[in-house]
């Protein structure tokens, strides 16, 4: 059987506000790995043969010459910058505006390099060996359209340093039903979640699945997301504010094509950096992993 091509599109233009400067190159490991070495890494032992980094252009010297250089043989990499001006014709940015226009426009800005199933991950996210198995399991036998999330343990996700947000996933028959984005914390050892829409609070158990943003996607997208942009921003009242969100266009997305998206639970363990202190966290837990066989402890060597 010929092998299936897999991409896997890192989006990495956003900075990290909370954490401070950019954490994407922020070592991690006992070689000065980064955590993007360690999602590399398991991308590659999945099948996946091809990574694009979303960036900002500004970004790319310090990130090719740190992350690119490690991974090009490994890999193929290629770049693209995500830009307030790689919009339609039609749609008027103001030219004041700094901050990136989301998720969603991060994913059109890679349209011309994509042409395979690929998955989207966020460039300072840990999400395990599993995660990645999981996903390259699905895109190699997806049909091209269908989409999927890969579901998080909510308790596998959370910080002693504060509130994080997360998708909490709401399932019908393993499918999507509903996405509830929240505030979440532990309180008085419950895991209580805040919708960011201001309903009530609800408590979640701690296996209950959330997503983090590792979302499996066929370029059938592509074709929803050109169709789709000028509508958004023209409707927009506020464009120096107003962010095109990816779990929105790939709920819609998968509307339009009459499929469901599936869930696939995944039972990796999940760091991220919301705060500075979560850094000890997660060194400690790449450690774990290292002790466990899963990584070699010079992860490139």
């Amino acid at each position: 059987m010929m092998k299936k091509d897999l991409t896997l599109l890192v989006l990495a233009a956003g900075m990290g506000s909370r954490f401070g400067g950019l954490k994407q190159i922020e070592p991690v490991g006992p070689n000065n790995e980064y955590i993007i070495d360690y999602s590399i890494n398991d991308a590659i032992n999945a099948g996946f043969n091809k990574v694009v980094f979303v960036i900002k252009k500004e970004n790319y010297e310090i990130f090719s010459r740190t992350i690119g250089k490690r991974i090009e043989e490994k890999i193929k990499v290629e770049y693209v910058f995500q830009s307030n001006e790689n919009v339609p014709e039609g749609i008027n940015i103001p030219k004041e505006r700094i901050k990136p226009l989301g998720t969603a426009h991060a994913l059109y800005s890679a349209k011309d390099v994509i042409n395979e199933n690929f998955a989207i991950i966020n460039a300072d996210d840990f999400y395990g060996r599993d995660g990645y198995m999981k996903a390259a399991e699905f895109l190699k036998n997806c049909k091209d359209n269908e989409y999927a999330i890969i579901g998080y343990e909510v308790g596998k996700t959370l910080t002693d340093n504060g509130s994080v947000k997360r998708g909490v996933i709401f399932t019908k028959n393993d499918n999507l039903e509903k996405i509830v984005e929240s505030s979440i914390e532990k309180v008085n050892g419950k895991i209580i979640a805040s919708p960011l829409s201001n309903e009530d609070d609800f408590e979640i158990e701690n296996t209950h699945s959330v997503s983090m943003n590792l979302i499996c996607l066929t370029p059938k997208i592509f074709d929803y997301l050109e169709r789709n942009i000028k509508e958004f921003f023209n409707s927009q009242n506020d464009l120096m504010n107003t962010e095109w969100l990816l779990p929105v266009v790939v709920v819609n997305s998968a509307k339009e094509n009459g499929m469901p998206i599936k869930i696939i639970k995944t039972n990796s363990n999940y760091y991220g950096i919301t705060y500075k202190e979560d850094l000890e966290n997660l060194k400690k837990g790449i450690r774990k992993e290292i002790e466990l066989g899963i990584y070699n402890e010079d992860l490139w060597g």
